[in-house]
Order: structure tokens, then C-alpha cells, then sequence
């Protein structure tokens, strides 16, 4: 099983992707993992702890090979509005709750959850279950870790 050790930006997209590998954010926020390519192909993650990668980010193996991280549609909730201020209390709330939230134009999405779903109800929104892919925001002491 091929193991891929670093996050690769820009500069060092030096070849083709080879594969892309889809995921949820929890296994995103992983630095050790064992998953499965789009290609059936098993693979090793082993990143430095506290890295997060981001659906579009390249993992590349100690080999060189390149691969395409997507995030992967999962269940999640979308708030929409055209209200500014109630999509910033249904964020503040879920905040407050330690949700990751997405924010979006005219939206915010969090994983879906029937209980905060009665929330988001409660202050005035009708939360819409999908499967969407999610890239909650990182906070302020996100690390993501991009090694040149």
C-alpha cells in the first residue's frame, strides 16, 4: 500500500494527478489514515498532526505520485436566506454549539443533525437536508499545512 506523506501546492505539481481520492471532512481532518482511491487502489495518509486537507488540495507520495483530494457529498443541512442577519444567528448559535458550519452566499450548511435542525426551525429557517460536499470554515487557529 503506497503512502502519501505531504500536501503539495502549486510549485510542486510537477506531473499529472493519477488519482483523485474522494472524502468526508471528518476523514479530511485525519493525519492517519488508510483510503480508497476513485480507482479501487487502498493508500496510507500519514500527514503532520493538526493538518486539515481541503477538497482540491494534492497528496503526493514519497514515490512522487499525485493525487486529487475531492470532498465527497455527504448528508448535510443548508440554512438559505436572503437575511443577512438571520443566516449570522443560525452561524452564531451553531458556533456557540462548537458545529462546523459552511458559509456560503446566501447560506450557511452544517452537518446535518435533526436536533439543530429544530434550531435553525426555531430561529426562524427551514433547513434543507442534501448531499453536498462540506468545507466548514477552518477557525482561527485552523492549521493547514501546505510543506515546499
Amino acid at each position: 500500500m503506497e503512502e502519501f506523506t505531504r500536501i503539495v501546492g502549486d510549485a510542486d505539481k510537477i506531473g499529472g494527478v493519477s488519482d483523485t481520492l474522494f472524502l468526508e471532512y471528518a476523514k479530511r481532518e485525519k493525519t492517519r489514515l488508510k483510503a480508497v482511491l476513485d480507482s479501487g487502489e487502498f493508500i496510507g495518509i500519514k500527514l503532520p498532526r493538526g493538518t486539515v486537507v481541503r477538497g482540491g488540495d494534492h497528496l503526493r507520495s514519497e514515490s512522487g505520485r499525485l493525487v486529487l483530494v475531492s470532498a465527497a457529498r455527504e448528508p448535510v443541512s443548508t440554512a438559505y436566506s436572503d437575511n443577512p442577519e438571520l443566516l449570522a444567528r443560525i452561524a452564531y448559535h451553531l458556533g456557540n454549539r462548537h458545529v462546523w458550519v459552511q458559509v456560503g452566499p446566501a447560506w450557511v450548511r452544517y452537518l446535518t443533525d435533526h436536533v439543530l435542525d429544530d434550531m435553525v426551525r426555531g430561529l426562524g429557517c427551514e433547513p434543507v437536508n442534501e448531499n453536498a460536499p462540506f468545507e466548514p470554515e477552518g477557525g482561527a487557529y485552523h492549521v493547514h499545512s501546505h510543506e515546499h
